[in-house]
């Protein structure tokens, strides 16, 4: 079939008035698609009418567009009947809630009423393409389009092809979201589709870390804001959305898959969710709020530095320890630079993937005098410590005197293999390649899907071509023969890429 929505004449029919159907009625009308709006409660698109003539006014009120605009965009968004006033529609998108029954009804409904050459797309965020156009008699005209909350904000459209979605059908919803100012990324029809399943390792590596009493959860947020460069931290993030709706999505990603390893939730959530600590709406969560604003109690303050202590660097990452080096000398610390520490200097290891414990025997040094830093990221924001069970407390206390002394944040952290970023950035990257390598979606539009759906600073593959794809493969490799766990085991996308000095973003080569 022709499916053309780039038409003149086009008009939009929308099945739900909630907060999605209208973000998304809004957004067309400003850009001069006509919009039918239809709900089960007449009275929801009463609603909704007014918000949008309200948000669009708004907008000609800060000079964002003029009056003219605004009053043209009100005018092209109307009431409309189930199912009679959706029958000229040339394309519908449903927004009604996320139960399967309701849309299969939804769908019969739009069918009896809509010709053959209008496509039905479904707004659903969790449920499957394919068991949604599962009744219907016309499947291959039925599609995903995944807008984010709220929709004039979030330019992120995720479009989901079914297991029998016609091409063009998608083609021409790609067309119609760049159309509307938005931004289209194509993805199959999988749990989680695409942003979702990418967020996946972000929350559950952390919470990982926490219950494994590496760090606690402010800690973490910390290494992930200021050293790794994150706007949010995992547990800032799971308070924002509320474990009301993380974790039942961490739980239906995990089976639906199978079981798979790689999004394993943690008991954390299910306990925390069981208390009523949902986060912000809640009023507590991981952090206690207050009038909307986190409490956070401030960090302890650093030891005083011993510049008396030599230092001695370990140099089996060359890279890493000039980097260190560098910053320690600048503070004043003695650097030892014989092969062996002296026996009275503290070792400093800068591990990728392993813990302190492993570094040190590895090097055959005395764990007693042996801390790690985190030299991954970035040494002039937040510097994190490790240290091994036998560390000696006058060593861990000078080190973290001496890395503290030029006023950079120090965070001190227990064995780890990974130490936080390493695991968490790893862990992302990992997943984003793994659904490069099921062709879920293409590199680029993972990129844009982590940047602009879930607010990465980078996207997770280029985060991994950043750090270098043969890094984050160490870093999962150490973590995987520490624990033994396949959650850990890297991607054929990514170990190949790593092989081959290939950056992560590489499309596969055709003959």
């Amino acid at each position: 079939m022709m499916f053309d929505l780039s038409r003149s004449d086009l008009t939009l029919g929308i099945v739900g008035a909630g907060i999605m159907g209208r973000g998304i009625a809004q957004v067309a009308a400003e850009a001069g698609v006509r919009v039918v709006l239809a709900d089960a409660r007449p009275e929801a698109v009463a609603e909704a009418l007014t918000f949008c003539a309200d948000m669009i006014r708004r907008k000609a009120e800060k000079g964002t567009i003029s009056e003219d605009e605004a009053a043209k965009a009100v005018g092209l968004i109307r009431k409309g009947e189930l199912y009679q006033d959706l029958a000229a529609c040339h394309v519908v998108v449903e927004a009604v809630a996320e139960r399967l029954d309701i849309k299969h009804e939804v769908i019969a409904g739009l069918e009896g009423a809509v010709s053959e050459t209008c496509i039905i797309a479904s707004n659903t965020s969790s449920l499957s393409i394919a068991g949604i156009a599962a009744k219907a008699r016309l499947p291959e005209r039925i599609a995903g389009l995944h807008f984010f909350n709220p929709v004039p904000l979030m330019r992120l459209v995720e479009v989901i092809g079914g297991a029998r979605t016609e091409e063009a059908v998608l083609t021409a919803l790609t067309v119609l979201v760049h159309r509307i100012g938005h931004k289209p990324v194509r993805a199959l029809d999988t749990p989680g589709f695409l942003v979702n399943h990418a967020g996946r390792a972000f929350g559950t590596e952390a919470l990982r870390i926490v219950s494994e009493g590496i760090a606690d959860f402010a800690d973490v947020d910390r290494v992930m804001t200021e050293a790794a460069g994150f706007r949010l931290g995992p547990f800032e993030l799971l308070d924002l959305t509320g474990l009301d709706v993380s974790h039942p999505v961490m739980e239906s990603i995990y089976h639906q898959y199978y079981e798979e390893p790689r999004h394993r939730p943690v008991v954390t959530t299910a306990q925390r969710l069981a208390a009523g600590l949902l986060g912000r709406k809640a009023g507590q969560g991981f952090y206690r709020y207050v009038n909307g604003k986190a409490e956070k109690a401030p960090e302890p303050k650093p030891p005083p530095a011993d510049f008396s202590r030599p230092v001695w660097i370990s140099s089996r990452f060359p890279t890493e320890a000039s980097a260190l080096r560098l910053r320690l000398e600048k503070a004043g610390a003695k650097i030892e630079t014989g092969i062996k520490p002296s026996p009275d200097a503290v070792a400093i290891l800068t591990p990728l993937g392993t813990d302190a414990t492993t570094s040190a025997l590895a090097e055959n040094l005395d764990p007693t005098r042996c801390v790690a830093i985190d030299c991954l990221f970035d040494l002039d924001r937040r510097r994190t410590l490790m240290h091994t069970p036998a560390t000696a407390p006058d060593v861990l206390e000078a080190t973290h005197g001496l890395l503290a002394a030029d006023g950079t944040a120090v965070t001190v952290i227990h064995d780890s293999p990974g130490f936080i970023a390493q695991r968490i950035i790893a862990s992302m990257v990992n997943v984003a390649a793994e659904i490069a390598q099921q062709r879920i979606a293409s590199p680029e539009d993972i990129n844009v899907s982590t940047e602009m759906g879930l607010g990465y600073p980078r996207g997770s593959l280029r985060f991994g071509d950043e750090l270098g794809p043969a890094r984050i493969l160490a870093v999962l490799d150490a973590c995987h023969a520490f624990y033994g766990d396949p959650r850990y085991r890297a991607s054929p996308w990514l170990r190949r890429r790593a092989m081959l000095g290939l950056p992560l973003t590489a499309p596969e080569r055709r003959t």
